[in-house]
């Protein structure tokens, strides 16, 4: 497919009683957006009335059949189905669940393509959206399986702060179990990949929180990170990698340790996920890493709570959809040095 001169981001509608259509259409009511991009939300454009209407929102969007009729320059609606649904906001609803696994099957779908350039997934509720097609614990995995580029990484992105996990929607009872040096490995060059070739950092450098607390003490508190977590990462360094640790997670984020490094590894989802979301919520971003196509959504869950209220920031979700813009030229800029050793030379003289 030829490209589009603006990039087309692709939009899942997620959950239909959540926020996730409020945050879509706060992001393009400014028409400004429609400068950087093209959006295409997959839904339904009956629906996306219903909520403009409902939040009294002036925003302006053009129906389109299907991805292959996607209009640039325009706000465009794919119409996934006709059906006519009602919406009770801050409800769960296994019925609309199927709706919105519709919505994320087309956008993956018309993403392998390439109707769309990227990805930007609204929040889901695990709950309501596990069937026979989608028993997986997020949208992590369901594209890992979907689209080329074999394992993925969770890697929440901010501008000053970068967090991996090596597990993600993992028990904490199982975490210790899952994290062999094989996993460290895999997940530490995912993320060192990504910081060089979406991120353009030339030399990651990056820190790994311990698995214990204190790192385990030498082994009085767990054996984990002597046995497994320490030798693993002498060995990445012996191989040329700037990969430091294990730090003491509960100091390191206090103590503006982060500030030192590209990225930061922890070791499971609350390690990692709350001292990122205490430093960025809001502008945070949940970036699938290791995947052959670009996506990202905002850091937040389907905010019931406030659902239907018009009170959702639309922040994260705008942040997302500029950092899959950034980071897709990024990648492509990154393609085409690769491809030309001589012009990758000129650029550093």
């Amino acid at each position: 497919m030829k490209k589009a001169h603006k990039i087309r981001v692709g939009i899942s509608i997620g959950d239909l009683n959540g926020i996730g259509s409020e945050v879509i259409l706060k992001t393009f009511e400014d028409p400004r957006m429609l400068d950087f991009c093209t959006p295409v939300v997959f839904a339904n454009n009956k629906l996306l009335s219903f909520y403009k209407k409902h939040y009294k929102m002036n925003v302006n969007f053009q129906g389109v059949e299907n991805a292959e009729k996607i209009i640039d320059g325009k706000f465009n609606v794919v119409n996934v189905w006709k059906d006519h649904l009602k919406i009770n906001f801050g409800e769960e609803d296994k019925f609309l669940g199927g709706f919105t696994l519709q919505s994320l099957e087309a956008a993956t779908q018309a993403l392998k393509e390439e109707h769309i350039d990227v990805l930007v997934t609204a929040p889901i509720n695990k709950n309501v959206i596990q069937s026979d097609k989608f028993n997986f614990p997020g949208h992590t995995d369901y594209l890992a399986k979907h689209l080329g580029g074999g394992e993925s990484l969770m890697f929440m992105i901010s501008e000053n702060l970068k967090v991996g996990l090596l597990t993600d929607h993992v028990p904490v009872k199982e975490v210790a179990k899952v994290i062999t040096p094989a996993l460290i490995e895999k997940k530490i060059k995912i993320i060192s990949s990504s910081l060089e070739a979406d991120f353009r950092v030339r030399k990651p450098k990056i820190a790994v929180l311990g698995i214990n607390p204190h790192s385990g003490d030498n082994g009085v508190i767990g054996k984990e990170d002597e046995e497994v977590l320490k030798p693993t990462l002498k060995r990445l360094r012996d191989r040329g990698n700037l990969v430091y640790g294990p730090y003491a997670a509960d100091s390191f984020f206090g103590t503006k340790n982060y500030q030192n490094f590209d990225a930061v590894v922890a070791a499971y989802h609350d390690q990692g996920l709350i001292p990122f979301k205490t430093l960025s919520f809001g502008n945070g971003v949940n970036f699938t890493a290791g995947l052959e196509k670009i996506r990202t959504s905002p850091d937040h869950g389907t905010a019931y709570e406030i659902a239907g209220k018009g009170e959702a920031d639309p922040t994260s979700f705008k942040e997302a959809v500029f950092a899959a813009i950034e980071i897709f030229r990024n990648r492509e800029e990154y393609k085409e040095l690769t491809k030309n050793p001589l012009k990758k030379q000129s650029k550093k003289l």
